[in-house]
């Protein structure tokens, strides 16, 4: 790691890796994703409904490429985003092969997200994670499926079926422990019909910042919690995920072969300026762990970021923090639950405006003709 700041190289001493929470097709042509890559810098790549629109709806990247599409004789937009978003999936894909090669499956993964609007559907949700893994055709894809009640058995059924899965929208322990399970379930039923479990991962995206941003205006202003409930709540997940890590259940799986499903630290750009713009990189430093960041935040970690993992009293001291919370009135079930409500809209609205962009372009093409 000669040459790379001290923070990432503490940072990756600690068994952290880094991910990349950004894709666009000038990121794959002007050679940055590359360099990151090249740097020892990033380990994979993380997309969603909302980057895919900033970078098809938001330039005129992909207008030529739409063009051609509607050449072709494609009209439905989603067919249409799933040509344009695969090939890029596919281009990140390989340019993190070296390292999905190097580790032996265990790092340099790529996610693709199911399309919003399937997520309460676990028939759909399955057909079409397959489609796109058939699609892409890379080993070192994860689809990324959301945090809703019917993705638990979604994601079980994936894994069950050898399929790389990234839970995301995890806002609360218990959320997550669900989705922990589902993929302990589904790696004990390839287990049982005799299919390996030592080709399959998964990755648990827990988001952070957000917290915050929900809790701090529920606290007196000058409370010494403004702050503190986003990581807290974080590092009570990473507990709960050594607690599983050490059963029965999950000691039989690693002796079989089987790759703990990290947990994923995501919505980690900071979102009140008034804190570290590497807060969430910083007190966040976990073994077996991985932190998906936007550009903006790798440059500021790399520029004055710290890279020390978390000691032990940070970690116990996540419970009081979280009790303190509920005595100042806070109730965090609440406020995850409505968080997850608010970020499947979200991402909706944004894979809206996404399809209007790619109908318009198609139709703009077939006026023409």
């Amino acid at each position: 790691m000669t040459g790379q700041p001290p923070s990432l190289q503490r940072l990756r001493a600690a068994k952290q890796s880094i991910w990349l929470d950004f894709i666009s097709r000038p990121l794959l042509d002007s050679g940055d994703l590359a360099r990151l890559i090249e740097g020892g810098v990033v380990q994979g790549l993380t997309s969603n409904p909302s980057i895919f629109s900033k970078a098809i709806a938001g330039s005129s990247d992909y207008d030529a490429p739409l063009a051609a599409l509607a050449a072709e004789g494609v009209t439905d937009p989603y067919e249409a985003f799933v040509r344009l978003a695969s090939e890029d999936i596919r281009r990140a894909a390989d340019h993190f092969a070296g390292i999905y090669a190097a580790t032996a499956g265990a790092d340099g993964f790529v996610s693709f997200e199911l399309p919003p609007g399937i997520e309460d559907d676990t028939e759909r949700s399955v057909a079409e994670a397959l489609r796109l893994v058939a699609l892409v055709d890379r080993p070192n894809l994860m689809i990324k499926v959301p945090g809703t009640e019917a993705g638990i058995e979604t994601t079980r059924r994936l894994i069950e079926a050898g399929v790389n899965v990234n839970n995301t929208l995890l806002f609360s322990v218990d959320q997550y422990a669900g989705f922990a399970e589902a993929y302990i379930a589904g790696l004990e039923a390839r287990r049982a019909a005799g299919q390996p479990v030592d080709n399959v991962a998964g990755v648990a995206s827990f988001f952070v910042s957000r917290v915050d941003t929900a809790v701090d205006p529920q606290l007196p202003e000058g409370s010494e919690l403004r702050g503190r409930a986003a990581v807290a709540n974080a590092l009570a997940a990473y507990q709960r995920f050594e607690a599983l890590r050490a059963s029965p259940r999950w000691k039989a799986l690693a002796q079989a072969g089987a790759r703990v499903q990290r947990p994923l630290w995501g919505s980690t750009g900071t979102k009140n300026a008034a804190y570290s713009d590497v807060l969430y990189v910083d007190r966040l430093v976990l073994p077996e762990t991985v932190n998906t960041l936007p550009l903006p935040t790798i440059e500021a970690f790399l520029d004055h970021g710290d890279g020390t993992p978390v000691p032990a009293v940070d970690l116990e001291g996540a419970a009081t923090t979280l009790s303190g919370l509920e005595s100042a009135g806070v109730h965090l079930e609440q406020v995850t639950a409505q968080l997850l409500v608010e970020g499947l809209a979200a991402f909706q609205k944004d894979f809206d405006t996404l399809l209007d962009r790619v109908r318009d372009a198609l139709g703009t093409v077939r006026s023409r003709s």
